[in-house]
């Protein structure tokens, strides 16, 4: 952690972007509320850093949901875009350029109104602080119920024609689950923490996950295994083939800072927590995914 804190940033600094997103809500209000930003790492087996994943937080270190709270659908996009230009500025300031990892930040494609304008604070922004397009990744979650999916899809595609990286948040977990990905075909997709939660242990899980991550391997799509507590977690899913974790088990969001990363314990002589499937494991497992 640094020794000194950044100032706390709020909207008053003027996002800038376009005007017609404010306009979707009624009228653009400012986002009055002061962030912050915590970062949690996304690594590899090996423990190299991947992603920094950028949360936000309270002027006081308050949790996002705290944060989130205060978002409306008249300052929604004040919000994405403070969010967006602090994550990119502390970011840079911690030394991302030089390290080689993206930083990954969470949007609401709700606060978008037209893609191409609404993304020219966050270009003007990385250039200012000498990140590439390509150190970006943007992550939508499920959890946030899409009144459009074309529109959602047209976000994407405008991205990626820029250079950005698209991930799907919390895979799993909430409205769209396959279809979203049928019709998008993101870069990444993060797997939700409660398919990961004690997989170790279910045999059914195990499965799911086996079944997700050979489709997403086929699709071309990278998968982050997210919310992992547990080493025996971590080497279920090793087994399965994963190869990109974040959780509490190799670090926890820092405020203002980008953590040390903890990888478990190498253990040579464990056997497999994944049992061979059996035949007709093999045999339905296609229809688990398809389901």
């Amino acid at each position: 952690m640094n020794a000194t804190l950044p100032d706390p940033v709020s909207s008053s600094t003027s996002a800038g972007g376009c005007a017609g997103c404010g306009e979707r809500g009624g009228g653009e209000a400012r986002f009055s509320q002061p962030i912050r930003m915590a970062f949690q790492p996304i690594v590899d087996r090996t423990g190299r850093v991947f992603a920094q994943e950028a949360l936000v937080r309270g002027v006081g270190g308050e949790g996002a949901g705290f944060v989130l709270s205060q978002v409306t659908d008249r300052n929604r996009y004040a919000f994405d875009q403070l969010c967006r230009m602090t994550a990119i500025r502390r970011a840079a300031e911690l030394g991302l350029a030089g390290s080689g990892a993206l930083l990954s930040i969470n949007f609401s494609p709700n606060a978008i109104y037209e893609p191409a304008r609404c993304i020219s604070s966050s270009l003007a922004a990385a250039r200012r602080h000498g990140l590439p397009n390509e150190a970006l990744m943007f992550e939508v979650t499920e959890q946030e119920q899409l009144d459009d999916p074309a529109h959602l899809r047209r976000i994407l595609t405008a991205y990626r024609a820029l250079g950005f990286k698209v991930a799907l948040d919390d895979f799993g977990a909430g409205y769209a689950n396959f279809d979203i990905l049928a019709d998008i075909t993101p870069d990444i997709v993060k797997l939700d923490m409660k398919l990961v939660r004690g997989l170790d242990g279910d045999r059914a899980r195990r499965l799911i996950v086996s079944g997700i991550a050979r489709m997403l391997d086929s699709l071309g799509v990278t998968m982050i295994a997210e919310g992992i507590e547990t080493p025996d977690e971590y080497r279920a899913l090793s087994d399965l083939g994963v190869r990109l974790f974040q959780g509490f088990l190799f670090a926890r969001p820092t405020l203002d800072a980008f953590a040390a990363v903890s990888m478990p314990a190498p253990d040579d002589t464990r056997e497999s927590l994944v049992a061979p499937p059996t035949a007709t494991e093999r045999a339905n497992a296609p229809a688990l995914v398809d389901a």
